[in-house]
């Protein structure tokens, strides 16, 4: 029996990283573009026969050369990611595999949070994670009587468009649960994104900011490993995450979701015509509102009471949407009499506080900031 070595490999490995790339190509893998740590498991000859790969709290890429099935090496491959997670300080730990892999990591000691079946699961170590988290979320939400909406943010930054977003949705229901994402996967850091998304609502007497937890992903950390094409990782995530929010939406009493209409974004644009089609079917109605543009914004005091204007300029030639790209580019520039048009009050006072200058700094540093 041959003897094997688990090794780090680091990206400046190039001919190691060419190995691990094409093992798991070969077994239907591709290398994601979200790892920080990956790991080798070598034979006595020096080659690659299996891999696995960690980003934060998930394990990713986990494959064993079909020359060697049946040898426990992925037994390993986890063993060894695990133990490198708890050196970490990492405990609470989430993993992506295929479905015909998802009772292998059963036997393992994870467990099913959501599934989408053909493709995907998404599991975790914690047997009651899920569950305790949509405990917290109900004690959180306190009184979720009468209509109950929901508004799920990045908010990278806190704009005019998501208060006008969230001042239509308060307006049109008894409740409103803003889930704002908290992976810290964004040039605005998180603590900065809940700050301002609180600030900026705290106004709206029917509306709560709850965090997301690990369990509502964003895009810019959903796995792409499974998926063949762009397209495809686009609609795992949507799936996904519409089977995680049916659970949510059920636990919470949710029938409405709010989403902004998104014209220029490929991935938004496909993202919210599968909500639609897709999260009716689990209870929940989604309303698509149209972008608040800069002439909108900046003529009226109250961004809800724009929404006339605002679909009234979209259709202008130099109608400007208000995004959070758009916000980035101005913060870059140094443009403050553009970011008086994007942002409001109280995400303006941040911004031109001296507390912003390092968030400010990374963003100059970040190169192209018009995405996700």
């Amino acid at each position: 029996m041959a003897d094997y070595a688990i090794t780090q490999v680091y990206p400046s490995d190039k001919r190691s990283m060419r190995e691990v790339e094409a093992l798991l190509n070969h077994e239907g893998i591709r290398l994601d573009r979200n790892l920080d740590y990956t790991c080798a498991l070598v034979d006595d000859a020096g080659d690659i026969v299996a891999t696995g790969s960690l980003f934060k709290n998930t394990l990713r890429c986990m494959a064993v050369s079909s020359d060697h099935r049946g040898e426990g090496l992925m037994n390993t491959v986890v063993s060894h990611l695990v133990e490198t997670q708890y050196l970490r300080g990492n405990s609470h730990l989430f993993l992506y595999t295929k479905c015909d892999s998802a009772k292998f990591f059963g036997d393992l000691g994870f467990y099913e949070i959501a599934r989408i079946d053909g493709e995907l699961v998404f599991m975790e170590n914690e047997r009651r994670g899920f569950e305790q988290y949509l405990e917290g979320l109900k004690k959180a939400a306190a009184d979720s009587s009468g209509v109950v909406s929901a508004i799920v943010m990045n908010a990278n930054p806190f704009t005019k468009g998501h208060r006008y977003l969230v001042e239509t949705a308060s307006r049109e229901n008894d409740r409103v649960l803003v889930f704002a994402v908290s992976e810290d996967a964004s040039l605005i850091p998180w603590k900065v994104r809940k700050r301002l998304i609180i600030d900026g609502t705290e106004d709206l007497a029917n509306v709560t900011v709850l965090e997301s937890g690990p369990y509502i992903i964003s895009s810019a950390t959903f796995p792409s490993y499974f998926q063949k094409d762009e397209e495809s990782v686009i609609r795992g995530h949507a799936l996904l995450d519409i089977t995680i929010f049916g659970r949510i939406a059920r636990e919470l009493g949710i029938t409405r979701r709010y989403v902004g209409e998104e014209k220029r974004s490929l991935v938004t644009g496909i993202y919210n015509e599968i909500m639609k089609e897709k999260l009716p079917e689990a209870g929940v109605e989604v309303r698509e509102i149209p972008r608040l543009t800069t002439e909108a914004a900046s003529n009226t005091a109250s961004a809800a009471a724009a929404a006339s204007s605002a679909m009234a300029s979209a259709t202008e030639a130099d109608a400007k949407p208000v995004s959070a790209s758009n916000v980035r580019v101005a913060l870059q520039q140094g443009d403050f009499e553009t970011l008086k048009k994007l942002l409001p009050e109280t995400s303006l006072r941040y911004f031109q506080s001296d507390e912003a200058k390092p968030v400010i700094d990374a963003i100059c540093r970040a190169g192209d900031v018009v995405h996700y």
